[in-house]
């Protein structure tokens, strides 16, 4: 079941990356409201939700989704080991320097 998640996790990832470069930037939009020929004004309403940034929305909330699943997933399947728990910590002895004549 983790390997399920993490594939479609994976590919989430991927597809929010492309899905957010794709769309357009708000930076033109200011600018234009400052003295260019903008049709929109600075902070006001964008006018209707386009399909990407519903895609968007989506893809945002299967993430958070998957994120979650996978780490209580992780959590239910870990042995109880902590990461340092195979560090030896028994003191190393290091050999007296040599003397110089």
């Amino acid at each position: 079941m983790i390997y399920f998640i993490t594939v479609i996790h994976i590919i989430v990832c991927l597809a929010l990356i492309g899905i957010v470069l794709l769309q357009p930037g708000t930076g033109a939009d200011l600018a234009g409201a400052f003295g260019g020929q903008g049709s929109q004004t600075a902070f006001g309403p964008r006018g209707t939700v386009n399909v990407l940034t519903k895609v968007t929305t989506w893809l945002a909330i299967i993430f958070a989704i998957t994120s979650i699943s996978l780490t209580v997933l992780v959590a239910r399947e870990g042995s109880g080991r902590s990461v340092l728990s195979g560090i030896n910590t028994a003191p190393v002895s290091t050999p007296a320097p040599a003397k110089h004549k």
